[in-house]
């Protein structure tokens, strides 16, 4: 095992969410926080790298091109199906309260993030792991968060059970995400209805449908572009 003290990143400032994570992946004889080519690895199994992000994809286009020329690896991605709102003051101890929060993440989300590389699920090497989570959100009552939260800042992400896994490694897969009952030809605003998501969304999810061959243009209807699939 290579700890992240030799290489300099890695587990500096790592939410509990991902540490959760890591130890509800690891197996004996995994490897954890392992150097694989220039990158920090979270889970090396055998010729297996499992890689969770927690956050956003942005950044990891280079990191998976780089490994994939030589690696199997699996991308893993937790989306909070419930989450529970802990507020805490200034002082990062005392407990001002708590709430479930009323919204309900769900698999179609991870489309908001995969607008980065949708083509890349017909690389042999990769598959997309989505992880339906229940956590905790600690918010800290410190002035410094965005507006919106009212000042209030995200300081932790905690794991607290994982209800559902759902892997994503073909077109068959990401077919599988689409209602049955969906018009053919059909808008993003059908997607959208038939499968009760803003209609934003359903556009991130048509466009990587589109890119991974798994739905295909059909023209337009208007101005609104047709798929079918």
């Amino acid at each position: 095992m290579t700890s992240a003290t030799t290489i300099g990143i890695g587990t500096h400032r790592e939410t509990s969410l991902h540490a959760a994570l890591k130890a509800w992946y690891a197996r004996p004889g995994d490897r954890i926080e392992a150097a694989i080519d220039g990158y920090i690895i979270d889970v090396v199994r055998d010729d297996l790298l499992i890689e969770i992000q927690t956050r956003g994809f942005a950044a990891l286009t280079a990191k998976l091109t780089t490994l994939l020329a030589r690696h199997r690896v699996r991308l893993v991605h937790p989306i909070a199906r419930e989450r529970t709102i802990v507020r805490i003051d200034a002082d990062g101890e005392t407990l001002l309260g708590q709430r479930r929060s009323p919204k309900r993440g769900r698999v179609e989300q991870v489309f908001a993030e995969l607008v980065r590389f949708p083509a890349l699920i017909h690389h042999p090497h990769f598959a997309l792991e989505v992880l339906l989570t229940r956590e905790e959100e600690v918010r800290c009552h410190d002035g410094k968060g965005s507006w919106r939260r009212k000042g209030w800042s995200i300081v932790d992400r905690r794991l607290l059970g994982v209800d559902e896994s759902v892997r994503l490694e073909s077109v068959a897969d990401l077919r599988a995400l689409l209602p049955p009952d969906l018009p053919q030809p059909f808008t993003t605003q059908d997607l959208a209805v038939a499968l009760g998501l803003p209609r934003r969304l359903a556009q991130q999810m048509a466009y990587c449908l589109s890119r991974a061959e798994a739905i295909t243009p059909a023209g337009k209807r208007g101005r609104a572009r047709l798929y079918e699939g």
